[in-house]
């Protein structure tokens, strides 16, 4: 029943994406409430981060010191903790974990108080399909951030400030953004980076992310739409929303060659910078070449050191890979 009572909240989050991205924005007229008046800052609860091999957590049982501190899940989705010894906890959230240990140390503890924070998080497998140039599976690690350097920011699912709706509001659909942490987690931007790119036929515009949801919150699987063409047409961030583990990132396909976008996506690092090509024939250093992005065909010629003094005609041949319907 504690489960159900502190997950309950997140039913109110049901208003629609563009009005929670307005309502995010005070007016110029509207009192701005203070950073302690707000809930939030007093209890975090994570209600979507699912827990697995590779993850290091921190479980503190109030004023039993013996019980405490750091420990990771196993290979095999086990926990291994004082007295319960090892203990399968692979998809659980942090909330979901905490309520479980409770339960597991009432055997031995009157009135056990748990808390739990992760320390380390795992490497993020996910899959990248539809209209990418190098469909398949791809690790996705977390970088150190900077910006952060006390260890009390621990990674958390609760952003405050005027992004916080917007991010609820993708949890609602089980998807969830950015969080401020020592960690800066891998998000939609690398993963499509990391599938080198998109094709002329990508469409950003209609991007969806499958991911499974906890137990407590039904289990199976959700899916969201993003439209992440506006992440770098207009700079919006929200759409460059995290990643977890095991999720299914799919790029649209158009039935027509999207020019604009493409020049756009151009002009940043979602593509790879360089290409390679191979050049063949009557040239004076024959053999593949490393080219940058958006290079003509003679720039190909020369860097191959131009053609010999008795050539014919320069032919160019592209493979296409089959079009998916």
């Amino acid at each position: 029943m504690r489960l159900i009572a502190l997950l309950a909240p997140l039913a109110l989050l049901a208003p629609s994406m563009p009005s929670l991205a307005a309502a995010a924005i005070p007016s110029p007229a509207a009192p701005v409430p203070s950073a302690a008046a707000s809930p939030q800052r007093s209890r975090v609860v994570y209600d979507t981060y699912i827990v697995g091999p590779g993850d290091t957590l921190q479980i503190e049982l109030l004023d039993i010191p013996e019980f405490s501190g750091s420990f990771s899940i196993g290979p095999d989705g086990t926990l291994y903790l004082p007295r319960l010894r090892a203990l399968y906890v692979e998809g659980l959230t942090i909330e979901e974990l905490r309520y479980f240990l409770t339960q597991q140390f009432k055997a031995y503890v009157r009135k056990p108080e748990i808390y739990i924070r992760p320390l380390g998080y795992r490497a993020v497998r996910v899959y990248v399909g539809g209209e990418v140039k190098r469909p398949g599976f791809f690790t996705l690690s977390g970088v150190q951030n900077p910006e952060v350097e006390s260890p009390e920011t621990s990674a958390t699912e609760a952003t405050l400030g005027p992004a916080q709706t917007v991010e609820r509001s993708l949890s609602r659909r089980g998807i969830a953004g950015g969080s401020s942490s020592l960690t800066l987690f891998p998000t939609l931007f690398d993963a499509i980076r990391t599938a080198q790119g998109i094709t002329p036929y990508s469409d950003l515009s209609q991007v969806t992310v499958t991911r499974r949801q906890p137990v407590s919150a039904g289990g199976g699987k959700v899916r969201a739409q993003v439209n992440f063409l506006s992440l770098i047409t207009e700079g919006d961030e929200t759409q460059n929303i995290r990643l977890f583990d095991g999720d299914v990132v799919n790029v649209s396909k158009s039935p027509i060659v999207l020019r604009e976008q493409l020049l756009k996506a151009g002009q940043t690092n979602l593509s790879p910078q360089f290409l390679q090509v191979y050049v063949s024939g009557r040239v004076k250093i024959p053999g593949p070449t490393t080219l940058p992005q958006g290079s003509s065909l003679n720039q190909a010629i020369v860097s191959a050191g131009g053609l010999k003094l008795l050539h014919g005609k320069v032919e160019f041949v592209r493979f296409h890979p089959r079009r998916r319907n």
